[in-house]
């Protein structure tokens, strides 16, 4: 059930402005985050969001922290490496904007995902349009937008990019696969060294631009020592482009495949990368190294949390076992088991999280009318009632991005959390998100803050932008909902318009909706 709206208004010197956000929009914005003073307790969080807005729909819980925490340790273990985040992987527009202040770049599939990354500021050299086959319609998108940077792995795919984007910066794609991949690719992309080198034949009486060599030894490997053999392989390939052909090669794309879930590390790949470049590309060899990791950036940033709706109880040899119907499944956020081989785990919350003794072999379905719609075959749970949930950590990769609304179920929404900390290191380079803290949005680099009085802690007092305007009113014990708008002089909203109109944005519109960059 939506709390009731909240009302704010502004006022300037012709009219006064209404704005109505429910608090539950607030909440559930995939262009906001949730300030908190401390690191987020997401099963706490989960719990707090379901009974404070009674809700009964999935959701998931995205912990922006757990992204800053990947990309230094990026950072730390890879610094030759500058990653280019996967956007197929999750294009939420929290994570893309998140990651575009950190300074990655964006490996894009598609049109659709180099517009999302265009459109909140990326450069266009800061993309590489990494998928090597490309609809032609693509392509010339590709070059109306400014992306040169692209992969290609066959002969066909030059003439391609002859005709329509004849100034791209070609990287050819070779094989090398990894012995054990949660998700193989050399069945579809990459060519042999033999075949490599008559495309680079090829490029060269084509007047084409080759730059360099990628690879990908599948996403979510699970043997590191094929990033040294890829690496060597490249190696071979730059030196018979230059000694050939004239090619002075400048990018070596060492692909994904990085591992993201809880618990995992890069340290291991790290070292051979990191082994495998001092062998063959030294520090000072003119040769930029790049990566396309995906799901080590989002796997453990997001919690999937699902109510169960429907129970059934099976009794059989004196056993009983239950089966648990939740309200999402293999044809929405679950996907993921089909289409990547995950394997998840849920895991309750509530008072159920201190029953450790009395489990019973449960399995778990999603809520379509398909047989195949299971989510788990065999778990051991406590015995759980229609209208409890669980949640099911490291779902960020493949999930909501693949998902569909089969049956009628919808896709769940996003609360996405950061702790004060967290926004106070992002602050400055965010661009088109509000921030929600404690319940009061706060807009980032547009001139509007908050007042540390009406939010009532002070923790992050230094890091507001600009003036307060409005706030958005907070609730009472009670639930009912009290204004804690204030009003703003002619001064500060000249301040705010000149803002917006740097930053792009539009003024309020006559009906009282704040646009922002599509916000």
């Amino acid at each position: 059930m939506d709390m009731p709206p909240v009302e704010t208004t502004e006022s300037n010197n012709s009219s006064m402005i209404s704005t109505n956000i429910s608090m539950m929009d607030l909440m559930f914005d995939n262009r906001r985050y949730r300030v908190t003073p401390e690191t987020p307790d997401i099963k706490q969080l989960a719990t707090d969001l379901i009974h404070n807005y009674n809700l009964e729909e999935p959701f998931f819980v995205c912990d922006i922290g757990q992204i800053i925490k990947k990309h230094e340790a990026w950072n730390l273990y890879m610094p030759r490496v500058r990653p280019f985040y996967a956007v197929k992987c999750n294009d939420s527009p929290l994570v893309l904007e998140t990651l575009a202040g950190l300074g990655t770049g964006f490996d894009c599939a598609s049109k659709v995902e180099m517009r999302k990354v265009l459109e909140i500021g990326v450069s266009p050299t800061d993309i590489i349009y990494a998928n090597p086959a490309k609809p032609r319609s693509h392509i010339v998108a590709a070059a109306e937008q400014g992306v040169q940077t692209v992969t290609f792995d066959s002969h066909v795919e030059l003439l391609k990019m002859k005709r329509y984007l004849p100034g791209a910066k070609l990287v050819v794609r070779i094989r090398c696969e990894a012995e054990r991949a949660q998700c193989p690719l050399g069945m579809k992309f990459g060519v042999n060294i033999e075949d490599a080198t008559e495309l680079l034949n090829a490029a060269k009486s084509l007047e084409m631009d080759v730059i360099g060599v990628s690879f990908h030894v599948g996403s979510g490997c699970m043997d590191p020592p094929v990033f040294y053999r890829a690496i060597a392989e490249a190696r071979i390939l730059f030196d018979y482009a230059a000694r050939e052909l004239g090619y002075d090669f400048s990018l070596l794309d060492i692909g994904g495949g990085f591992p993201g879930n809880t618990g995992t590390s890069i340290v291991e790949i790290a070292g051979v990368v990191n082994n495998a470049l001092e062998d063959f590309f030294p520090q000072g060899c003119g040769v930029e190294v790049i990566a396309e990791p995906g799901r080590y950036y989002v796997a453990a940033a997001f919690t999937l949390v699902t109510q169960i709706h429907s129970i059934r109880e099976i009794k059989s040899d004196d056993i009983t076992r239950y089966m648990y119907y939740i309200n999402d499944g293999i044809y929405g956020s679950f996907n993921c088991i089909m289409y990547d081989h995950a394997i998840v785990r849920p895991e309750v919350i509530g008072i159920r999280q201190s029953d450790e003794v009395n489990l019973f072999e449960c399995s778990i379905w999603g809520p379509t009318c398909d047989g195949l719609d299971q989510v788990c075959s065999s778990e051991l749970l406590p015995k759980m009632e229609v209208g409890e949930w669980l949640v099911f950590p490291d779902m960020g990769a493949y999930t909501l991005v693949a998902g569909g609304t089969f049956n009628g179920f919808p896709l769940p929404k996003v609360h996405t959390v950061a702790s004060a900390i967290t926004w106070n290191s992002l602050k400055d380079v965010m661009k088109t998100l509000a921030f929600v803290v404690d319940d009061v949005p706060v807009f980032p680099n547009s001139g509007v803050g908050y007042n540390r009085d009406a939010v009532g802690w002070g923790c992050v007092e230094e890091a507001v932008i600009g003036r307060v305007v409005s706030h958005f009113s907070n609730e009472t014990e009670d639930g009912q909902l009290i204004n804690l708008a204030s009003s703003a002089t002619s001064d500060d909203e000249s301040s705010i318009s000149s803002s917006e109109s740097d930053e792009g944005q539009s003024s309020p519109t006559e009906e009282g909706v704040i646009e922002e960059n599509n916000f």
